[in-house]
Formats: C-alpha cells, structure tokens, sequence
C-alpha cells in the first residue's frame, strides 16, 4: 500500500524465458482429459504453500522487489512460472506479462551539496545526509535545481497560542534556505503531540513554510519521525512516474522550491550549534548552495495476469478479477543493521495469496472466468494498475468485480478491514459489500468485519491508495481487503517470520470465496 505522503526489449527476455515452458491450461487439461496435479479433497488453501512462498518470496534475495530493479523483474518472473507450472492462460501482451513503460529519475554523481561558514567548507553526502526531492508527480513542475542562499533555522514552523510559538514570523525566510524539524516540540503531550508526529502534518508544514518564498527547504526529521525518512528515501533517490506527462502552460512559470530531507542529528550544519536544547528561529552564519543533476531513463516494468476460463459458455466472457501488487521499496537506510524492506505483509501476502487462490480455482472453475493480475509499481503510484485499467488486456466492461488483497498477514487475527462498498461513489461497490457480508457470515470462522476506513474521505485516505482505486475509476465494483498496517509498514524488519499464516489463509479462503459467489452468480454485482 503506497503510503500517504506521494530497456525495453533486453528487460523483457528473463520474463519471456520464464514463460516459454508453459504447463498446460486449465482449459486444455480439462480438454485432454489430464488429472488434476492436487486432489479436489485437499485443504483449498495450504497453510504450508503459503509459508514456502512467501520464504521464497520475501527473502532477502529478493531485496525488496523495487520498481525499476532487477530485482522487480526476479519477483515477476517468479510469479510467471508458478502460473505456468499452476496452468493458467497467459492474458499479458508477452504471454504472462504486460509491459508497462515508465521512466525513472535518478540522482547522478555529479550532484554536489555543500554548507560554507566562515569560508570553510563542508560536502553534504547525498543520500546519507540530505536527499532531494525531485518530482511533485506527472504534470506539476519540478523543484528547483541549482540554489545558493544563505541557511535560515525555522523551528518547528509552527504556530502555537498555548506556548506563544510563532517560528515563522521570527525569521525571514524569501530567498533563504529554509531549515525546519517535523516532529512534537520536546514537552509536547496527548493528541497535538500525536498530529505534529504524524505524516499527514508534514504537507501542511511544506505549505506553510513554501508560503514564504523560501529558494529550498530542508526538512529534518526528529528522532520520533525519523522513520518517515527511510519511507520517503526510495522515493527521493529513485523516483518512478509512469510515462512523463508535459507540464501546463499555465504551470510552468510557477517557481518550486528545491525540497530536500535529512534526519535532525546533534552537530549537523543544518541546526543551531545548542540543538536540541535551542530550537529557536535563527540564522545559521552559512551559506548552502547545492546543483542537483539528474538522470531520466525510460525503462518497461510488469504486469503479470493469468486466468482460469469459466465453465458457464455465456458466462465465460466476463471475469471476476483478484489483484495485489507484487513490489515492494526496496534496500532502505541502514536500521539496526539491516537495510532490506522485505515486504512480506506489503504485499508479499497478498501476492502469494494469489496464488494458492489460483491454484484452488484452477482445481474448481467458476462459471465466469478468474482474472489475476499483479500489479506493478504499486508503491510508486499505483502505476501497473493504472497502466492495466488505460490498456486492459480484456474488456474493462468485461470485469464484473475486482477484489485486491494488499497486506492480509498481521494484526488482530479475527479482524479484516474491507474497503470499497461505502467509499466508491455512486454505490458503485454496495451489493459486492452485500455479498462480502453474507460470504463472510456463511463462513466457519467469520471475520469481524472493521469498515472504519471505508469512507472516501477518511483522513488517511486508504481507499486511494491501492490498486484497486484504478479499478473503480473505470465502473468496476471493487472492494479491497486489509489486516493494517503495522511498526514495520514500508521499513526494515517487515519479515516473513512475522506473519501470522493461519489469518492469511483465512483471508486468502474468504477472497476464494467471495470470488466463486460472484462468478457463479449471472447477474452482475451492481
């Protein structure tokens, strides 16, 4: 789940490889006669095939399965021949794999950060100290380049009729390079303390201070927020877009300033010399000038989609579609002596959760057809599933439903966020909730059904940030399942050994469940 702050022929031979010995079809093993490879008795859903895949697939191998890597084509490919070797129809433009073409940009070595004082001075190393921001997203113009200004410390960048607090209005800040810490003020308590450590407050602080004019902002985080940093960093370092979108006219001539991130340290050149102890508004004595030079490469990335035919003849045109993204954020920071963010709950558990889904429907075909897709780039924007929903590889109006399972594994073991069925507009999603419901109650072990995030305008905004948001942009009925998000959400430690299995395969059951309701049902879930 992306969080809420925001080679083409040469890429494609390890996938197409991994998908020329295709095992047969579920439709041509049903043809020739061929067995089944699992009995019809087992358990649908194998709390050991669960756990064997996502061993595999959130190793440290894989380190971290981040769009643009080779490692992002590894973890496509392994999906690719487990639907090969599971016998699901290719429905890519490559067999299993839809190319999606994308850009990355990304800082080069001859970027150069540097603070002066007293005419001595100092590198800044990028990425270990400071990394730059460098895309507002498709459309919206570019932060500055190229600065050289003189440093301003602005606190928090708070106002505070309590404490009597006005950073801004202390300093002056047009032109400047503006330095401010998001966090709580030491001896901050209860729910403001918690609202200045949240990510949501860090927007508002940037429009707060870029209301003054800075040249750039440094933002620094303190020791609470310091988290919110390697979250951001891949983001920073390896910025994705889908294909790049020209700026308006009218947006052009806007002028951003250079935005840049680092984590508050004692003796940093960005804090006054008493910090932590001072945090007052004041000039630093030194100068910043810094030229950010940039790489921009065009690169294709993967969708991956199988299906299992339906069995109904006037049925078997139209699909009830299963999604979770297969990416992850890659090699982070270095915590406590590991920098790989794994992503076993994000979204390996879904991924894998997939796939024993195929492979029970495979062995039991609904009268629609199954669509599944893993989506691409999801953490850099929802990009495979918006690239898939603009160029589908069946009819958009083919998909009766979309169910996404995005981060299953964790949390409380009899609690399941839905959401989709009150957030889509228009009750687009209301009677797929209805079945949701009535699937859930009929099942041995219902889940507690948390619909606290359902809501369009839910603060966090989840219903926006999973693929299956693309879906509904389209009309598609969407719901999307969720066991929360956790301490190791977008971070290191977001391990396998983590997962709690057995509510895994609880979910993965209810998603094969709810899916056979709706793709036996002829009437569509409207």
């Amino acid at each position: 789940m992306i969080p809420s702050v925001r080679i083409r022929v040469a890429g494609g031979g390890l996938l197409i490889a991994a998908a020329i010995g295709c095992a047969p079809s579920a439709r041509s093993r049903q043809q020739s006669g061929v067995s089944d490879p699992q009995p019809a008795t087992r358990d649908p859903i194998s709390l050991a095939e669960l756990d064997r895949d996502l061993h595999a697939f959130a190793a440290d191998s894989m380190r971290g399965r981040e769009t643009g890597t080779a490692d992002a084509l590894r973890a496509a490919a392994f999906i690719g021949r487990r639907l090969a070797e599971l016998g699901l129809e290719p429905v890519g433009d490559s067999l299993y794999y839809q190319r999606v073409p994308m850009a990355r940009q990304v800082v080069t070595p001859a970027t150069r950060i540097a603070v002066t004082r007293n005419g001595v001075s100092r590198l800044i190393r990028v990425g270990d100290e400071l990394a730059p921001m460098l895309s507002l997203g498709d459309g919206l113009p570019e932060p500055r380049r190229s600065v050289s200004a003189d440093l301003v410390f602005a606190g928090y960048a708070m106002t505070s009729k309590a404490s009597g607090r006005d950073d801004l209005a202390a300093v002056d800040l047009l032109n400047k390079v503006a330095v401010v810490l998001h966090g709580a003020p030491p001896g901050t308590t209860g729910p403001i303390r918690d609202s200045l450590n949240s990510d949501n407050a860090l927007a508002v602080q940037l429009a707060r201070v870029a209301l003054k004019q800075p040249a750039a902002i440094i933002v620094l985080m303190t020791p609470e927020t310091a988290k919110l940093y390697r979250q951001l960093y891949p983001s920073l370092m390896r910025d994705v877009r889908g294909q790049l979108t020209a700026v308006p006219p009218g947006m052009a001539a806007l002028e951003v300033p250079m935005l840049l991130f680092g984590v508050a340290r004692e003796g940093s050149p960005f804090l006054p010399k008493g910090w932590p102890a001072d945090d007052s508004p004041q000039r630093l004595g030194s100068s910043f000038e810094a030229s950010i030079d940039v790489r921009r490469e065009p690169f294709v990335g993967y969708n991956v989609i199988g299906r299992v035919p339906g069995t109904d003849p006037a049925l078997r045109s139209t699909y009830v579609a299963l999604g979770a993204h297969y990416d992850h954020v890659g090699v982070l920071p270095t915590q406590s002596g590991d920098s790989i963010a794994n992503g076993a709950d994000d979204d390996g558990s879904g991924t894998v959760a997939l796939l024993a889904i195929a492979r029970a429907t495979v062995q039991r075909p609904s009268r629609r057809s199954t669509l599944f897709v893993w989506h691409a780039a999801e953490e850099k924007g929802l990009l495979g599933s918006a690239y898939f929903t603009s160029h589908p590889t069946v009819p958009m109006d083919s998909i009766v439903a979309m169910l996404n399972a995005d981060m299953i594994g964790r949390n409380e073991r009899d609690r399941l966020y839905v959401v989709g069925p009150m957030a889509a507009p228009n009750r687009l999603s209301a009677r797929l909730g209805e079945i949701i419901d009535s699937v859930n109650a009929a099942s041995p072990a219902p889940f507690m059904i948390d619909r606290s995030w359902d809501s369009f305008a839910h603060p966090e905004q989840i219903y926006q940030r999973s693929d299956h948001f693309n879906y509904a942009r389209r009309g598609v009925p969407v719901a999307f399942f969720t066991s929360g998000v956790h301490p190791q959400y977008h971070d290191v430690g977001d391990d396998a050994s983590l997962i709690d299995y057995e509510k895994m395969r609880r979910v993965a059951t209810l998603l094969l469940e709810i899916a056979r309701a709706v793709g036996n049902d002829p009437n569509r879930p409207r």
